[in-house]
C-alpha cells in the first residue's frame, strides 16, 4: 500500500464558478454530500486515512521564521494568491493508478446546477513512502 495526498484546489479565474459562499444551499448541500459518500465508501473500503476541508483565505495565517528572531505571522486573505487550497484527503491504496482514479472522483464534485466542477486535483505521493533515497524527488516520474 502505498499512500497519497490529493490536494482539492479553487481557481479564482474567469469562467470558473463562483466561491461556494455564493452557492444556493441546495447546490452547498448536494456538494457536501458527494464528498460524505465518496469518503464513506473510502473509508469502507480502507483506503481513507484522512481529509479535511480547510478555512477560506481570509482565515489563513503565513508564518516566516529565520530561527533567530520572532515570526513574522501574516494574515490573510493573500491578494497575490491565484488559487487555494480547499481540502485534502490522504488515501492508502494499491497503486498510483487508484489514487489517480479517486482523484478523478473528486474533480466531478457537483457545483451549481449539479454540474461537475472538474477541480483541479493535485495526487502528490506521500514521501515517507519512498524510503530513505531522495534522489526522485526533481525526477520525472518514470525516471
Amino acid at each position: 500500500m502505498t499512500k497519497f495526498m490529493l490536494l482539492v484546489k479553487y481557481d479564482e479565474t474567469p469562467g470558473e464558478p463562483a466561491p461556494m459562499t455564493s452557492w444556493d444551499q441546495a447546490d452547498i448541500t448536494a456538494h457536501l454530500d458527494y464528498y460524505r459518500k465518496l469518503n464513506d465508501e473510502l473509508r469502507a473500503s480502507g483506503e481513507l486515512v484522512g481529509g479535511e476541508v480547510l478555512a477560506g483565505p481570509a482565515q489563513a495565517r503565513r508564518v516566516v521564521s529565520d530561527g533567530r528572531g520572532a515570526p513574522v505571522v501574516t494574515d490573510g486573505p493573500f491578494a497575490e494568491a491565484k488559487e487555494l487550497l480547499a481540502g485534502y484527503q490522504i488515501v492508502d491504496v494499491d497503486s498510483e493508478q487508484r489514487a489517480l482514479e479517486i482523484a478523478a472522483r473528486v474533480s466531478e464534485v457537483p457545483g451549481p446546477g449539479g454540474v461537475p466542477l472538474g477541480q483541479s486535483i493535485e495526487v502528490r505521493q506521500v514521501m515517507t513512502e519512498m524510503g530513505d533515497d531522495v534522489s526522485w524527488i526533481d525526477e520525472p516520474r518514470g525516471s
